[in-house]
């Protein structure tokens, strides 16, 4: 038996057409899942599905809206014939110090990061209960541990999505659905390059705080996304697990 085989499987990524969640998107296609992302640039989504192979698909639409959500997930349960795994991936973050922020804008940060996730599990439930069991995994970051000045909205969205993470995986455990954290450090995606333009010095304090002794690159999530998507996991729930190079425990 083969732990981290997925073949015959079915998965949604929400924000699943770069960075992060393309990097999972293509662990989980590899290992023989058929995949679907969601995302809102058709583009992008285009070049990704070059990536992904003949046994992925993509759908259109802003995660952040409920209605939206809850049928980008039947959607992608009525296009693969099934729901085996949801990666609520999709994210955003707007860098300002706190006094700075619109109320706007924090609400937009939490709704895309953290309310996304809640809605887009809870309508996963239903597809997951019905295959026997299942996987969730959700996209938190080492900004669900540490803090810094100028990401209050993201920091407290990605701290609620630990803590939704062990509240779902208590709540559906019996149901044979584990549900999972992941919690990126620095990887280079679109986010972290924006990142490193509006904050003076980050590369080279994340090359010097980082024990790999580099940025995190998109595949490097794509086993950790294998492992938490397959029987190899299927006694772990409720865990968020640091992927940063050495970052959260370098001295």
């Amino acid at each position: 038996m083969n732990l981290f085989d997925l073949e015959g499987k079915a998965a949604l990524v929400t924000g699943g057409n770069g960075g992060i969640g393309l990097g999972m998107a293509q662990g989980l296609a590899a290992a023989g899942a058929k995949v679907v992302i969601s995302g809102r640039d058709e583009r992008k989504s285009a070049a990704a599905l070059k990536l992904l192979g003949n046994n992925a698909f993509f759908l259109k639409g802003d995660i952040a809206d409920e209605k939206t959500c809850r049928s980008i997930v039947d959607q992608a349960a009525d296009r693969l014939g099934r729901l085996d795994i949801l990666v609520n991936n999709a994210g955003i973050n707007i860098r300002k110090s706190p006094q700075d922020y619109s109320l706007d804008e924090w609400k937009r940060v939490l709704d895309v990061n953290l309310t996304s996730a809640f809605v887009a599990s809870q309508a996963a439930y239903p597809h997951l209960k019905r295959a026997g069991g299942g996987k969730i995994v959700n996209i938190g970051s080492m900004m669900s541990i540490f803090g810094a000045s100028f990401v209050a909205p993201y920091a407290a969205s990605k701290g609620g999505i630990v803590q939704l993470t062990r509240a779902l995986a208590t709540a559906w455990a019996r149901d044979k659905i584990q549900v999972n954290a992941v919690l990126p450090g620095w990887i280079d995606t679109d986010l972290t390059r924006n990142a490193r333009k509006e904050v003076q010095g980050l590369h080279e304090r994340v090359l010097a705080r980082t024990p790999a002794g580099r940025w995190g690159e998109p595949a490097d999530l794509a086993g950790i996304a294998v492992f938490l998507c397959s029987k190899a996991s299927d006694f772990l729930t409720g865990t968020a697990i640091p992927v940063d190079g050495g970052y959260s425990v370098q001295a």
